[in-house]
């Protein structure tokens, strides 16, 4: 946890932007695999972690704005609990260490809320992502569970994203910590991936990894020669001589903050001329969008101009035709590049991402678009000191894609589809980093981790 006083200004930060009712936190419980009690490893919801830092299951609590009143809830173990748990530290002794001085137990909770129910007070509570806790808000609230998302209140979400959207010093060194693994995580990836391996045996060594430095990954793990499939789950594939694999990974710090970055590299650790090609397009990119990446620039113009350097990269191939700003008007970059320049990071590795990208990534000033690709964006508006974002244009060549588009004759006058066959075993490839956005300009987080041509083939041959 952080030292007391970040969780107090935390919440009195909060209370201050709210003008009265009660904000109701609910923290996660723990989740069952196949049976009650053989669970899934917990994980808090981001937002109680925020303001309370506490990282146990089934805790509760309010801050109450009107008479500035703060309590957390939870069920202190019984003696058939500790046999499994040994020792555990009772509600009070644990939210001491948040500066929270009043508990009780969760019927308590109830109560406080049916008495403010009854004098019609506002009860605040953000998007629940977890059906048990829509559960827990029908209870408390008398809302259908399957209700409970259309009851929430508006100005929490702006009060908290207003807050966790800005990372202070301490919540930037907390995510170069979880870099520092993901260093250890790619370059180990590279020098370990050979021809005839397959891709579960390097993922299983960087879950390893993870776990020997007392963390975990933040997301399943993404290690694929299919790097076209964006999210591709499985780990299944023999990689072969020529294949080039696509890892995307990130961990967790000891107050879990994120990291998350995707790296590009030759299976048998040379870059192919084609290869070489494409890489470069998607490199430059990444390179083109970090560096716009300024306090005050829209991202979405961020995105388009790593859209646009796609196309001018695929044009000098013979994959696009025609005059580069009219096939980017036209979205024909959408059929390479079908997904979003990058998203906020930080507690959540896509940041408060529960709580609606409607208030994240847009605002009044630039709204989101619907087209195929740009609906995918999920961050629009003007970048601010103290963001933190990805940044990981790609390239994808999608088989499935490319036929639908050819079959329907969209975008012919950009898109040479016979050129484009012999690229249909190309891949997917892209870089992507974490940049902090300053006060004059940005910052890649973390150690250097290797990118370049050179760097990649260094490492993957050492």
């Amino acid at each position: 946890m952080f030292p007391i006083e970040t969780y107090v200004q935390r919440r009195k930060g909060l209370r201050e932007k709210l003008d009265s009712g009660i904000i109701l936190f609910l923290g996660n419980e723990d989740s069952s695999m196949n049976y009650k009690a053989n669970i899934y490893p917990f994980h808090q919801d981001a937002s109680f972690l925020y303001y309370f830092g506490l990282e146990e299951p089934s805790l509760a609590a309010i801050i109450d704005i009107d008479n500035e009143q703060e309590m957390v809830f939870g069920d202190n173990l019984t003696v058939n609990d500790l046999v499994f748990t040994g020792p555990v530290p009772t509600i009070s002794e644990r939210s001491q260490a948040c500066g929270i001085t009043n508990t009780d137990n969760l019927a308590k909770l109830a109560e406080i809320l049916m008495e403010a129910k009854d004098k019609q007070r506002n009860i605040h509570y953000i998007p629940q992502f977890r059906p048990e806790n829509m559960i827990t808000i029908q209870r408390l609230l008398g809302i259908d569970a399957d209700q409970v998302n259309d009851h929430v209140s508006v100005p929490l979400i702006k009060a908290i994203i207003s807050q966790r959207m800005y990372k202070t010093d301490i919540e930037i060194q907390e995510i170069e910590k979880a870099l520092d693994i993901s260093y250890e995580m790619h370059t180990l990836a590279m020098k370990l991936s050979k021809p005839g391996m397959y891709e579960y045996e390097v993922t299983g060594q960087l879950e390893g990894l993870a776990y020997a430095h007392n963390t975990r990954t933040t997301f399943p793990l993404i290690f694929s020669v299919h790097g076209e499939i964006l999210h591709n789950p499985t780990h299944l594939n023999m990689m072969k001589d020529g294949d080039w694999v696509v890892h995307d990974s990130g961990v967790e710090s000891p107050n879990h903050y994120c990291s998350d970055i995707s790296r590009t590299f030759p299976v048998n650790g040379k870059f192919s001329p084609r290869q070489r090609d494409l890489y470069t397009i998607a490199l430059n990119s990444q390179l083109k969008a970090i560096e716009m990446c300024q306090p005050g620039i829209i991202f979405r113009d961020v995105h388009k101009e790593a859209a646009r350097v796609i196309l001018s990269g695929l044009k000098d191939l013979g994959i696009i035709k025609g005059e580069v700003d009219d096939a980017l008007a036209a979205d024909a970059h959408t059929l390479f590049f079908p997904c979003g320049t990058g998203h906020n990071m930080g507690l959540d590795i896509h940041d408060m991402e529960n709580l609606g990208e409607q208030y994240i990534g847009y605002n009044e000033q630039v709204k989101r678009s619907d087209r195929f690709g740009w609906c995918s964006l999920r961050m629009g508006r003007a970048l601010e000191p103290g963001f933190v974002m990805t940044v990981e244009p790609g390239i994808y060549f999608i088989p499935q894609l490319m036929d639908m588009w050819e079959a329907d004759n969209k975008c012919t006058d950009f898109i040479n589809y016979d050129k484009l066959k012999s690229f249909r075993d190309a891949g997917g490839m892209r870089a992507e980093d974490d940049v902090l956005i300053t006060a004059d300009g940005y910052k890649v987080l973390g150690k250097p981790i290797p990118k370049t041509i050179d760097e990649i083939e260094t490492v993957c041959g050492s």
